[in-house]
């Protein structure tokens, strides 16, 4: 699974500029806060990145709160972390791991171990190899100062000062890189630090070295943390500093650049329409001279010559042939046609004919007869009529 967006937490611009500018080179999508809060706040939308490259030290909630807070969300657990710090000690980095950090990123970045990191997250989210959620009890505190300088004290170590009139005791108790100071009054005035409360503890003499130690522990984290703000306050006026010069610059660029095209325009259409004005009138002008060559050529080539007389007459005779083929073939044909409907008018005439003569004959027959056979009948009676006796 690639890793295609990412949410940068730093309260320096600077930081976050130069992170993002590196994996911008990787084609990323980039998401940034300013402040923890502002990235819970972030991660309560339903966006959420691939990866989280939080800030270790910062104002109000630092990186290791942070941290916790999210992978105490459910919904937000499975997003691999990885803290940005100036330490990369192993046992740093195993502290980090205890509240569900993914890996270290050294500051300042640099391009190859920052993709070797990523290019290792995107083979771990794929195999489905990152490191489990771990589970924190509520009573355990977080270790907000994991890069203080450790105290060289035994483990299980309680430490005792000689008792002074009117003094009140002292009692330093330690956890691991965790420094409470407390004032307790006491009979015995006895100042003790100690890791296991059920152990025996380890009485060490509370020197000046060790006082000048505690006393430098403290101050050095003091210092740290004032000088991360004040560098990263200063990073962020020479940011702004710079952003505001350098926008400045692109917008007098800008200008520039749209004054100097805009007059690059008005040359070239300048030119170009002169250049359109030379380009007609050598057209005109070609266009003129071949017309005079052509008008010569028709001049000179007037009239028929005797080649094209002789080809005019072999082309008019043999369309003559031709045509008389077709009108040949055309008579032919009318006459064939012409004879046939003679024919067939002929023998329509006679077969009337045929049949007017027999009706006539049978008409002339069949008066005979009736004619005969009235004188038949007329003798037959007078014949019945004298031997009857009366004629």
């Amino acid at each position: 699974m690639a890793i295609k967006n990412a949410l940068l937490v730093d309260d320096s611009k600077v930081a976050r500029f130069a992170l993002s500018k590196l994996l911008e080179n990787r084609e990323m999508q980039i998401n940034m806060a300013g402040s923890a809060e502002e990235a819970l706040e972030f991660l309560n939308g339903d966006n959420h990145p691939d990866v989280i490259f939080m800030d270790h030290l910062m104002p109000g909630m630092n990186g290791v709160e942070a941290t916790k807070a999210i992978k105490d969300n459910p919904a937000t657990a499975g997003i691999p972390i990885i803290m940005c710090t100036s330490k990369k000690s192993p046992s740093f980095m195993e502290e980090a791991r205890k509240f569900g950090v993914y890996n270290i990123l050294t500051k300042p970045p640099h391009n190859d171990g920052l993709n070797s990191l990523l290019d290792q997250l995107a083979t771990d989210v794929t195999n489905e190899n990152l490191p489990e959620t771990p589970t924190l009890d509520a009573g355990t505190g977080l270790s907000l100062e994991l890069e203080e300088e450790p105290l060289d004290l035994p483990e299980n170590a309680s430490l005792e000062l000689s008792p002074k009139n009117g003094s009140e005791s002292v009692a330093l108790e330690t956890h691991d890189s965790k420094h409470e100071e407390k004032v307790t009054p006491s009979e015995d005035h006895t100042y003790r630090a100690s890791e296991d409360l059920h152990s025996t503890p380890q009485v060490v003499p509370l020197t000046s070295d060790l006082i000048e130690q505690i006393a430098r522990s403290a101050v050095k984290t003091h210092i740290n943390n004032r000088l991360h703000e004040l560098l990263s306050s200063l990073f962020d006026e020479q940011y702004d500093h710079l952003k505001r010069v350098l926008d400045d610059d692109e917008r007098k660029q800008n200008e520039a650049l749209t004054a100097q095209l805009r007059t690059l325009r008005e040359d070239f259409d300048s030119h170009n329409q002169g250049l359109k004005d030379e380009i007609v009138a050598e057209v005109n002008l070609t266009l003129a001279r071949e017309l005079a060559d052509l008008k010569k050529q028709i001049q000179a080539g007037s009239g028929f010559s005797n080649d094209r007389m002789s080809e005019l007459k072999d082309h008019i005779t043999s369309v003559q042939t031709i045509d008389t083929e077709f009108w040949q073939t055309l008579q032919s044909e009318a006459i064939q046609q012409a004879h046939d409907i003679s024919r067939e008018t002929a023998e329509d005439i006679a077969q009337r004919t045929i049949d007017l003569y027999v009706r006539q004959q049978r008409a002339t027959a069949s008066r005979t007869y009736t004619i005969g056979l009235a004188i038949s009948l007329s003798i037959f009676a007078v014949g019945i009529a004298w031997l009857a006796g009366l004629f």
